[in-house]
């Protein structure tokens, strides 16, 4: 069901890209956006098709990613309430430079191009936090490079356990624990890899003490021992 006015309107008063807008400004957009439901695994855009605005999560999570000419498919970001997504054809005017589809029952926010560049122009201070925006992707796409260039599937695979273990830490004395979200062939699609190689690195950390497994739940036992394996893992 699609969120009405109200909503949409909290949604843009937490989102920090629309922090200095009024009231009023605040209305005005809304009276020009929309938001649609997506079932999980519905396409919000593909890659190369021209950009027609803003997408904005307001429940459930997107994922931006590539699909390679052999099919293989690389995740480049997920995005949760709040995110933002294909903030620079917005501005450059280009295409689409990756897809983009829900990764579970969601609710997106839109607005066009057209609107978003009038709002610049009177707001600047949005173009900057956009700009912000664009340029911390920019930087995670640079550490994906890098990753991929010079790192194992083990290096990768603890670097995603690690960020997610910090993001999610419950107590400054538990154990740094989280929910798995994603299926090891989501997991692969993230880190670079297939699915094989992500269910046997798993059992291995496990095997080794750095991890344990129980159904989703994961719990990193070894803190430092693992953090350690990124300065000896190559």
């Amino acid at each position: 069901m699609p969120l009405d006015r109200a909503a949409i309107a909290q949604l843009l008063r937490r989102s920090p890209l629309f922090a200095p807008l009024t009231d009023a400004e605040i209305q005005f957009l809304c009276a020009r956006t929309g938001s649609r439901s997506h079932a999980s695994g519905e396409i919000l855009f593909n890659e190369g098709e021209t950009c027609t605005g803003l997408h904005i999560v307001a429940t459930g999570r997107a994922r931006i990613f590539k699909v390679s000419a052999q099919g293989r498919e690389h995740v480049l970001a997920i995005e949760g309430p709040g995110g933002s997504i294909a903030e620079l054809p917005v501005f450059d005017g280009g295409k689409y430079p990756a897809s983009a589809s829900a990764a579970e029952d969601s609710e997106i926010v839109f607005i066009s191009r057209k609107d978003l560049h009038a709002l610049c122009m009177e707001h600047p201070e949005i173009a900057l936090k956009l700009l912000q925006v664009v340029g911390g992707r920019l930087r995670r796409l640079v550490g994906i490079i890098e990753e991929l260039s010079f790192t194992t599937v083990r290096h990768r695979l603890i670097s995603w356990l690690l960020r997610e273990a910090r993001s999610s830490r419950r107590g400054a004395t538990a154990a740094p624990s989280f929910t798995l979200s994603a299926s090891h062939q989501e997991l692969a699609s993230q880190i670079g890899t297939v699915r094989e190689l992500v269910s046997r690195n798993m059992a291995r950390l496990q095997a080794q003490g750095f991890i344990e497994v129980n159904g989703r739940e994961v719990t990193i036992v070894d803190l430092p021992g693992l953090e350690a394996e990124l300065q000896t893992v190559v």
